[in-house]
């Protein structure tokens, strides 16, 4: 190959990812935009207490999420991102089935718990049971695009969702409960998620859920502990801070993550491509994988920094106009949010990298202590000084446990390049890797 073919294969591969992450970031601003919408709309409309019970259950439905992720999406992105459409089709709807599943067990249970708890609060909670399939169908049906490579398709699912968002939150405005605004924000995804099925020309295979789970067990089952760890850290947090400081201060901070809900669209945009990209990045150019890594978590971070800098030249009077009588409390959380923001974008950068060496016990090492210093630090810090003492906590936590990332991140590098002992290089320790695409092999 001559250098000028070098050349131009070089800036067409170039263009390819800028084109696939430009709808990472697109999908992603359409999503978090309605996320911001719902969130200031609740906090508006019910006030901080109940803008508190809201953010209970947005809470617990991460946590679930990312068990649905760790073992439905996560092992497709991985493993079949820009495989052949009878492999990824076949590979979709198992997956998208095990998800659907997973909505439909874990809703039944949140059920029951809603209709044993009573109150508001349960009422929330039987809510949320009710609209979890329909939650976690949507997400799967974006992740399978993305490993398709179709971006554009899941930004118009989340498009579809945003639009059916809109006289869902106005009914549940009339209504003006937690659980109407719950219905409302679910029922609105089910629109999304039948769109989905549409767009794939696939049903969701709940007969090959389990075939699927047992296939990619190798993967799964350790991302389920790493996925569930980090949201579980969080919803340990939220439940603490509740107990020890009240409900209020789940809202406040809440509201402070509101704040910073531009910034985190870009940082879960990227997040959507970054691992499908980082394999992209080792199939072709392996001595590479550290740089793009890098580039990536500083990026983040620094994107951070200036996007908390501009949230603290806000006035009051915008503050509350926006987040209602949240605001005067999210505010005092503003620096401490930003920065373990900042934290958490140097780690992303380090777990992309991992996720496409396939190195799954590592970033489990990685991911449980970042999860154990993050629930210490929300907590303890809660203890000590309520909602910013938690906000402070949090941000040493994630601050520290990055440099954990990087660490682990660099061990498997040099396992990739020279081989652990014992195991020959190229093999990484979730199963052998396919040199064809630089993703862990069936």
């Amino acid at each position: 190959m001559t250098t000028g073919e070098e050349r131009k294969t070089a800036r067409s591969g170039a263009r390819g990812m800028a084109g696939r992450l430009s709808w990472g970031l697109a999908d992603q601003a359409a999503s978090s935009v309605s996320n911001f919408a719902v969130g200031v709309y609740v906090a508006r409309s019910l006030g901080l207490a109940a803008f508190g019970v809201f953010s209970l259950a947005w809470v617990t439905y991460g946590v679930v999420l990312n068990v649905s992720r760790g073992v439905a999406t996560d092992p497709l992105v991985v493993r079949f991102s820009g495989a052949p459409d009878a492999d990824w089709r076949r590979a979709a709807g198992r997956s998208s089935g095990a998800a659907l599943g997973l909505g439909g067990a874990v809703g039944a249970l949140f059920v029951l718990v809603g209709l044993g708890l009573g109150g508001e609060v349960g009422a929330a909670f039987g809510c949320l049971g009710v609209v979890l399939p329909a939650l976690l169908l949507q997400d799967a049906w974006r992740f399978a695009f993305f490993a398709a490579g179709a971006g554009r398709k899941a930004f118009v699912n989340d498009v579809v969702w945003a639009v059916a968002l809109v006289p869902a939150m106005v009914v549940a405005a009339r209504v003006g409960s937690v659980a109407a605004f719950v219905l409302a924000w679910g029922g609105s995804a089910a629109v999304a998620a039948g769109y989905g099925c549409l767009q794939s020309g696939l049903r969701p295979r709940l007969a090959g859920a389990r075939e699927w789970l047992h296939e990619h067990r190798d993967l799964g089952y350790r991302y389920l502990v790493e996925n569930v760890s980090n949201s579980g850290a969080a919803q340990l947090r939220a439940y603490g801070l509740g107990a020890l400081a009240g409900v209020g201060a789940v809202g406040a901070v809440r509201g402070a993550e509101l704040l910073l809900g531009p910034f985190l669209a870009v940082l879960m945009g990227l997040s959507l491509v970054t691992v499908a990209e980082a394999a992209r990045v080792l199939r072709r150019s392996p001595d590479r994988l550290g740089s793009f890594c890098l580039l990536l978590g500083g990026g983040q971070a620094l994107a951070a920094l200036l996007w908390g800098a501009a949230l603290l030249l806000v006035p009051d009077r915008a503050g509350a106009f926006v987040l209602g009588g949240v605001w005067e409390s999210a505010a005092l959380l503003i620096v401490p949010a930003t920065l373990g923001v900042v934290g958490a974008g140097l780690g992303t950068g380090a777990a992309a990298g991992l996720r496409a060496l396939g190195a799954a016990r590592r970033s489990l090492r990685a991911q449980l202590f970042a999860s154990a210093c993050y629930a210490a630090g929300g907590l303890g810090g809660a203890a000590a000084a309520g909602a910013v003492g938690s906000a402070w906590g949090v941000a040493a936590a994630t601050l520290g446990s990055s440099t954990v990332w990087w660490l682990q991140l660099r061990s498997g590098l040099r396992e990739h390049r020279h081989g652990p002992a014992g195991v020959p290089a190229g093999q990484s320790d979730s199963g052998p890797v396919d040199q064809r695409s630089g993703e862990a092999a069936k």
